[in-house]
């Protein structure tokens, strides 16, 4: 039979999805399988790593069940970004995997930048110091569990991880790798020169290829687990924000992706490497060119946060809607603004623009006569201020205007979220054709590696195609503008240093 289907694997931070692509870029089959998130303290984070390899093979045994083995060309994975799990030379882990959302290493942040300075972290690495970064819990690591470290025969990214037990091979992405905060993003290999003065040992970390390799073939022993047939080629993927921007078709400039998930995680394509303070720079699936993001942790974890703990009761009866979409039904009705209620999203801290670990959400305007529709509002208006604030950044910077968004993700789903972003840029915003664009930007990577297009540019326009679009409304733009550059650019740093002395006195009670 043909070989005419390429798997894209997306393990990420809850669950394992794995999709049978074919060279249109077509869902055929998909298949799925959730695991435990674990909370030892408050904000700290861990998974069992095992589990990502669990359910990558329940995944892949109920794909290749539906569509059958023999027509799989190739694997190509994307992951949750920065989490790491120390390992022994078994590839069995030491300790539980620490998440990028664990929040553990407020202290080491502030250690790094004392030790290195940020502007040197930002400019070699292109991130600032942040506890959503691998670098400072590995510090963490060094002064809580010295041990696991002299024990870890080698610290695996999860695209690492699943790769050994997928081919035996110690070998990881590049983009899968780098927003581990790790690298040196000029040359594409591991910043030895940094660990080296921070007392990491840089053999624990594996070999480096580029997007796009075969890195090797499915072993025997991983296709009894997985179904897939020996010797199908593992791909090189990238971290689950470039993904998604691949699957957006995000491969020139003038464009960005939104992916409004877990995370907020918007990006913009760059031929060249800028490292700016207004953004994080990553190595993007299209080797050699690189992505300039942004990365809000309370995306969709805000909006559900709000909804799990102040959604309207359905009195036990069952309606065929959610509680979001009576929130999403009441808000729209409401005028831009919210009736003067304002938020800052920072319910997970924040990265860029000002790569504050300490920083918390803030809510302004409140009165008696706002209702639980407001504040529902207010998120969404929020999250898109906020964006507005990182995207105008990475204009500047690079001197280029965007002038469309790409949203995908779960948060897309909402047109009154999508008619916000569109208003609140004044630009026009189109819905990705696949709510899976991450996944989607693993099998275009993966069509590329086999032969069916000569560039991953190439297999990236064939495969992508957009859905519903919204065009902006100049009145509602007009408010949204000045509400923007009057009020909101100004909240959090009038804040700062008092949200950041909040922080540190009832962190270091917990601590």
């Amino acid at each position: 039979m043909t070989r005419d289907l390429v798997i894209g694997v997306d393990s990420s931070t809850t669950a394992c999805k794995a999709i049978a692509w074919d060279r249109h870029g077509q869902a055929v089959a998909e298949s799925r399988a959730n695991f435990e998130l674990i909370s030892p303290n408050p904000n700290w984070y861990e998974q069992n790593a095992d589990d990502w390899w669990t359910s990558l093979c329940q995944t892949l045994r109920d794909l290749t069940g539906q569509v059958g083995a023999d027509r799989i060309a190739a694997l190509c994975i994307t992951n949750q970004r920065e989490t790491f799990v120390p390992v022994d030379e078994h590839c069995r882990p030491i300790r539980n995997a620490i998440l990028w959302v664990d929040d553990r290493c407020r202290l080491q942040v502030e250690e790094l930048d004392r030790r290195i300075g940020s502007d040197v972290v930002q400019d070699l690495t292109g991130k600032g110091p942040s506890t959503k970064q691998s670098l400072p819990e590995l510090l963490w690591l060094q002064t809580h569990e010295p041990d696991v470290l002299r024990r870890a025969y080698r610290i695996l990214d999860v695209h690492a991880f699943l790769v050994k037990h997928l081919t035996g091979l110690w070998i990881t992405s590049v983009p899968a790798a780098d927003p581990m905060g790790l690298l040196d993003m000029r040359r594409n290999a591991w910043a030895s020169d940094l660990m080296k003065q921070l007392d990491i040992n840089p053999e624990l970390f594996v070999e480096l290829v580029p997007p796009g390799t075969i890195m090797g073939e499915v072993t025997v022993e991983a296709s009894v687990l997985t179904g897939l047939p020996p010797g199908t080629p593992v791909v090189a993927g990238a971290g689950d924000g470039q993904s998604a921007g691949l699957g957006a078709n995000i491969t020139e400039a003038g464009k960005a992706y939104l992916n409004l998930g877990t995370a907020m995680v918007s990006g913009a394509h760059l031929e060249e490497y800028v490292a700016d303070r207004a953004f994080r720079t990553l190595c993007s699936p299209l080797a050699g060119c690189y992505v300039a993001e942004e990365v809000l942790g309370g995306g969709t974890f805000t909006v559900n946060w709000f909804v799990d703990n102040f959604g309207p009761d359905m009195g036990g009866v069952h309606l065929p809607v959610s509680r979001e979409e009576v929130l999403e039904l009441a808000a729209s009705k409401l005028p831009p603004g919210a009736l003067g209620l304002m938020l800052v999203p920072y319910w997970n801290g924040v990265m860029p623009p000002f790569w504050d670990a300490g920083a918390t959400g803030i809510t302004i305007g409140w009165t008696g006569a706002h209702r639980r529709e407001h504040f529902y509002r207010a998120v969404l208006e929020g999250i898109a201020f906020e964006h507005r604030l990182t995207m105008e950044g990475v204009a500047h910077a690079t001197g280029t205007p965007l002038n469309e968004f790409i949203l995908m993700g779960g948060g897309s789903r909402s047109a009154l979220w999508c008619q916000i972003v569109a208003d609140m840029h004044n630009t026009l915003v189109r819905r990705a054709s696949t709510t899976e664009a991450t996944n989607l930007g693993a099998g275009i990577v993966a069509a590329y590696a086999v032969g069916w297009y000569s560039s991953v540019r190439e297999a990236a326009h064939a495969m992508t195609k957009t859905g519903r679009s919204f065009e902006p409304n100049d009145k509602t733009h007009a408010i949204y503008d000045r509400l923007f550059r009057e009020v909101y650019v100004n909240l959090f740093p009038a804040l700062q240093q008092y949200i950041d002395r909040l922080t540190e006195l009832t962190y270091d009670q917990q601590d």
